[in-house]
């Protein structure tokens, strides 16, 4: 028996949700932790955005490995389609935003000035780092529930345990959440792209514009935000779509499969995009950038006419 087995075992998870959950969380915490004591001590924010997208990856496949390690088949489950597929989603997000961040901020001289207040307090930066653990736990909440689901709830036979299986076909949610995922990631990674040639060529002065009013950046103040609430939004409405079924419903433990646990899945997977709509729109996003941005260009016309003329988050295509 291994030792994640003995630990599952010891803390008497049987219903595979909690089973994955609590030690996905827990990593989440664990890692971040980790990370925060050596970027404390040297009072660097050099590896904050890594670390994040580090414990994207960590929870994100370790959910699916607690439940195929404790299983009550002696670990011989294995992933269906949706698992790995939502799992490499969100796989490929991190990577691709964990390793952009860190070019950026290393371009940068491992400076951001988000932290500037707050590196030299222990306190206050270990904070940040708290905070970048509850971000991952909660927007991964929607693939950690669906990596939880066991094997048997989408076994090929016609009828389980749990009555019918959940079908190997793809679901409307199945399709219309990947393709709304797919829309923000692309979104995402076009604005950004946008604002890294457009800094580079100020650098080597190829222009003297203060801020970037064109491309997706002529669409929306924030399309690479947009973008990020967007993508999570379609891995929620993929993930919720599934386990709003009633085999999904038994295999996780919750009884009846009613509308109370049909709601409850559907809340915690909505919790993913709306915490992240709530960051980037009244916390650490928006607020900050567009408080920048005034204080620098707020008396010029061009960046007023451009504030107005421009939708703060939702793009405007027409």
């Amino acid at each position: 028996m291994t030792l994640l087995q003995t630990l599952l075992r010891a803390t008497a998870f049987k219903s595979p949700l909690l089973r994955t959950l609590v030690p996905s969380v827990a990593l989440a915490y664990g890692i971040q932790t980790a990370v925060a004591v050596p970027s404390i001590a040297a009072q660097t924010e050099r590896y904050y955005d890594l670390s994040g997208s580090l414990t994207y990856l960590s929870c994100n496949y370790a959910g699916g490995l607690t439940e195929y390690l404790g299983s009550s088949n002696g670990g011989m489950g294995i992933w269906w389609w949706r698992q790995v597929v939502l799992s490499a989603a969100v796989g490929v997000w991190a990577t691709r935003l964990g390793t952009y961040l860190f070019s950026r901020i290393t371009s940068d001289s491992g400076r951001d000035s988000r932290f500037d207040n707050i590196r030299g307090s222990p306190s206050k930066f270990y904070i940040a780092f708290f905070a970048q653990a509850t971000w991952v736990s909660l927007c991964t909440l929607p693939v950690i529930l669906v990596n939880s689901l066991p094997r048997s709830a989408f076994s090929a036979a016609s009828t389980t345990t749990f009555g019918h299986a959940l079908s190997a076909k793809p679901y409307l949610t199945d399709l219309l959440g990947l393709a709304i995922f797919l829309f923000g990631l692309t979104f995402e990674i076009v604005a950004d792209r946008q604002k890294s040639a457009w800094v580079s060529d100020k650098k080597a002065k190829k222009h003297s514009e203060q801020f970037l009013t064109h491309g997706l950046w002529s669409k929306s103040r924030h399309p690479n935000y947009f973008g990020e609430a967007t993508l999570w939004s379609g891995i929620a409405l993929a993930a919720a779509g599934l386990l709003v079924r009633q085999p999904a419903q038994a295999a996780l433990g919750l009884s009846g499969g009613g509308i109370m646990s049909q709601a409850l899945v559907t809340g915690l997977c909505a919790t993913s995009p709306a915490f992240v709509s709530f960051l980037l729109l009244k916390v650490s996003g928006v607020p900050l950038s567009e408080k920048k941005y005034d204080e620098r260009y707020g008396g010029r016309e061009d960046y007023q006419r451009w504030k107005r003329e421009t939708p703060m988050f939702v793009p405007k295509f027409w």
